[in-house]
């Protein structure tokens, strides 16, 4: 690897670590194995660079998402089941992926960070609605509804996960509320 990968993969570990506001340009470059210096010169700022770090590891995340939904069966004879079992396996890859749910709400508190996720929603919004239920990226009006919708409950779930993962809500949970308020 060059600097600039070790500089990711040592961000990324910090990130995870310590968090995004608790992570330091020497914490970053110690763990790197690189100089201070690398990092002004490959991102500019620490926080270009660990919002960087960030966005590649939620990369990795989505593609174990897309992984762990596609193996749940299209053909569930009831779809609430299938709902149900696709949130499970959401749970099972936000907590696969507890330091990338930890790093984001972590900075979420910082303006540069909030400013690179908010110019990524739109994207991520319509690739949950694509992975979720199959809506087609050219419907912009589709996919941004329904992926409005999939991220919230997609974010509240990893905040209720991080806080009590013991009792965070079940796929189940999540079908049978729905069930109750659709009726």
């Amino acid at each position: 690897m060059g600097n600039r990968e070790d500089l990711l993969a040592g961000a990324r570990a910090c990130l995870f670590d310590k968090g995004y506001a608790r992570t330091t340009v020497r914490d970053i470059a110690t763990t790197a194995g690189v100089s201070m210096a690398a990092i002004g010169y490959h991102f500019g700022t620490k926080e270009a660079l660990l919002t960087a770090a960030l966005a590649e590891a939620t990369r990795e995340w989505g593609a174990d998402l897309e992984q762990a939904l596609a193996q749940v069966p299209e053909n569930e004879g009831d779809p609430w089941q299938r709902f149900a079992a696709r949130w499970d396996a959401v749970l099972a890859t936000i907590a696969a992926h507890r330091g990338v749910w930890s790093a984001t709400f972590d900075a979420l508190a910082h303006p540069d960070a909030r400013a690179e996720l908010a110019g990524n929603l739109d994207e991520a919004r319509a690739g949950l609605a694509r992975v979720f239920d199959g809506t087609d990226e050219d419907d912009p009006v589709a996919a941004r509804s329904s992926g409005a919708l999939y991220q919230a409950l997609l974010t509240g779930i990893a905040a209720q996960y991080l806080i009590d993962p013991d009792h965070a809500p079940t796929g189940r949970d999540l079908a049978d509320a729905l069930r109750r308020i659709t009726a």
